[in-house]
């Protein structure tokens, strides 16, 4: 066409353009846009159209907002028209900013233009992202009350909205709804209704779905498979993980590194290392090659199991083959090293991590808190923390745990309740750890009205804070002679329901007997009893030998009379001692004292 002198105008330049476009060749259609440039053809709205979309998706949403802001401009001979629009709102949505999409989306009816099924599915698409069920159905609804009929995109987006909102039954209505308004559910609506069963727990109703999906004609692919996969997982069902790899391979669906890594991920999850670790060979013998994520999976995996020396070999294995480290891999890292007892190696990966251009975030600060918490290095762990806000990194409960851990291990137990004022500041909700180096901190320091105080902060929390966290209250009472407070603490965590366990009445009973107060050392022996939690052999051994030893003669004939008087009550035999321990009713104890 040049060789004839003939200059291509502006419908064969949109050609090409859209030619580049369709084939995926969105670099080559952007320098030809340049070549066209020099030219004297002027783009139109069409060709600009183009050019956002190829800019969209090749991540560069800066000069794509650039194009669409200049098309907007007074002058501009190109006004933007539907397209641009929804090219600007899918360009949000993939980005994950609902409320710029939803803003592009009221400016294009601002600008008198009437919204497409394509331009509602890319608004209810963003807030299915976000799992926004509220948002997507109202503009769903909206959609048809407009006359736009939706199409099979609309009903699966609004699908995976309660999906992802933990709303699976609501999904299934929108299935159902989809098939009985004559629009028939595609691969993806099935894959987003597994999900929404799957990441809810209901991995039966996944799993059945699939065969729902093999009986209608589709065939599951990759993608279906890796659903049920991290589905089961989450439920750690390891036979169905190996069920679903079996039917995998018998449909002939070949995994990709996204199926293989849920795989792998579940193993981990369910504690089947050798398991997660011969599916890692498969994919590497079938040369799927591993991502940052497969060895983020492996190396976390690894630590959770203490498997340490196993996850710096990933590590390393992860580096020879030139693959970039992720935020999480260097924290699983991080953690990999400090258990080794390698803080040098942990320093480093933590720096490395800074040169590679990635800002730590709070698992990274918070993996590196408990390195230094480990070396005893207080004040390297509060240097930490401090870069954490200095980079406006918000600390969470973990970390802030992990720091007052330091402090206490420092023989710093004032900064811990510095700490802990810090957190009411900001609004970081207090977790068991925070409140067993608290009450650790005020046991230090002897500040009992601190401890009083913390005891007032912890009651609503009560059922929720471990028994250990709880038993440790307890005996730091016990400890400085706080007796009252102890049992009143006790009757408490009855009352609320809090688990109460063996060794919650083991550490009172020895309590109060070191503190001489054998009289409520048997009344606890009665409560529980009445609560049909017999006393161990060992406790009424303590109690006689303390009787023989401690008592003098008339209390020790009183506490022998006591002990024989609550045996035959009970049908009390040393051999035949339940070791059950429900809880003790809190209406009978809350009147003992």
């Amino acid at each position: 066409m040049t060789d004839n002198g003939i200059g291509p105008d502006l419908v064969t330049h949109n050609i090409v353009l859209s030619a580049y476009k369709s084939g995926s060749q969105y670099s080559k259609a952007l320098s030809y846009f340049e070549l066209m440039r020099g030219t004297n053809v002027n783009p139109d709205t069409t060709t600009l159209n183009i050019v956002i979309n190829c800019l969209v998706k090749l991540g560069k949403y800066e000069e794509a907002i650039k194009v669409f802001n200049s098309m907007r401009e007074k002058r501009s001979k190109c006004r933007p028209d539907i397209v641009t629009y929804t090219s600007i709102m899918h360009m949000y949505s993939v980005c994950g900013q609902v409320e710029n999409c939803h803003s592009v989306f009221s400016t294009l009816i601002a600008e008198g233009l009437k919204p497409n099924i394509v331009s509602y599915n890319a608004l209810i698409g963003a807030y299915a992202s976000l799992g926004l069920s509220e948002q997507a159905s109202s503009t769903f609804y909206e959609m048809k009350k407009r006359g736009t009929r939706p199409d099979v995109v609309s009903y699966t987006s609004l699908l995976n909205a309660f999906g992802k909102s933990q709303q699976p039954q609501k999904a299934k209505e929108v299935f159902d709804m989809m098939r009985k308004n004559n629009c028939k559910p595609n691969l993806v609506s099935y894959n987003a209704l597994i999900d929404a069963y799957g990441s809810n727990g209901f991995l039966a109703e996944a799993v059945e779905l699939l065969r729902e999906m093999e009986q209608a004609g589709l065939q599951p692919n990759a993608v279906s498979i890796s659903t049920l996969l991290a589905a089961c997982g989450r439920c750690c069902e390891k036979v169905k993980i190996d069920s679903i790899l079996k039917a995998a391979n018998l449909r002939g669906i070949e995994l990709n590194t996204i199926a293989y890594n849920a795989g792998i991920g579940s193993y981990m999850n369910v504690g089947e290392y050798e398991a997660a670790l011969d599916l890692y060979k498969r994919m590497r013998k079938k040369r799927v090659r591993p991502d940052s994520v497969t060895y983020n999976v492996l190396i976390s995996g690894c630590c959770k199991m203490s498997k340490y020396s196993e996850a710096l070999d990933f590590l390393v294995e992860m580096r020879d083959l030139k693959i970039p480290f992720s935020k999480e891999v260097y924290s699983s890292a991080i953690c990999a090293y400090s258990k080794q007892g390698q803080l040098a190696e942990a320093e480093s990966i933590f720096g490395m991590m800074k040169m590679d251009g990635l800002q730590p975030d709070v698992i990274a600060y918070t993996a590196m808190l408990h390195t230094y918490t480990t070396a005893e290095q207080w004040e390297k762990a509060f240097a930490v923390f401090q870069e954490m806000e200095v980079n406006g990194v918000q600390p969470d409960s973990v970390a802030c745990a992990a720091l007052m851990r330091s402090f206490n291990r420092g023989s710093q137990p004032g900064k811990v309740l510095l700490l802990a004022d810090f957190m009411r500041d900001k609004n970081i909700p207090f977790i068991d750890a925070v409140f067993f180096e608290m009450v650790s901190a005020c046991t230090i320091l002897r500040d009992w009205k601190t401890l009083t105080d913390v005891i007032h902060t912890m009651e609503d929390s009560l059922p929720r804070i471990s028994v250990g966290t709880l038993n440790h209250l307890l005996h730091s009472f016990a400890k400085v002679g706080k007796i009252d407070t102890m049992l009143k603490l006790f009757l408490k965590m009855v009352a609320s329901g809090a688990e109460v366990d063996s060794t919650t009445y083991s550490i009172l009973l020895k309590d109060l007997l070191a503190a001489g107060y054998w009289r409520k050392y048997i009344e606890v022996m009665q409560w529980m009893e009445d609560a049909g939690v017999p006393p161990s052999p060992q406790m009424y051994n303590n109690i006689l030998s303390f009787a023989h030893t401690s008592a003098g003669p008339e209390n020790g004939a009183a506490i022998r009379e006591r002990i024989e008087s609550l045996k035959t009550k009970s049908g009390y035999s040393l051999l035949k001692s339940k070791g059950c321990d429900p809880p003790l009713p809190a209406n009978t104890l809350i009147g003992s004292l």
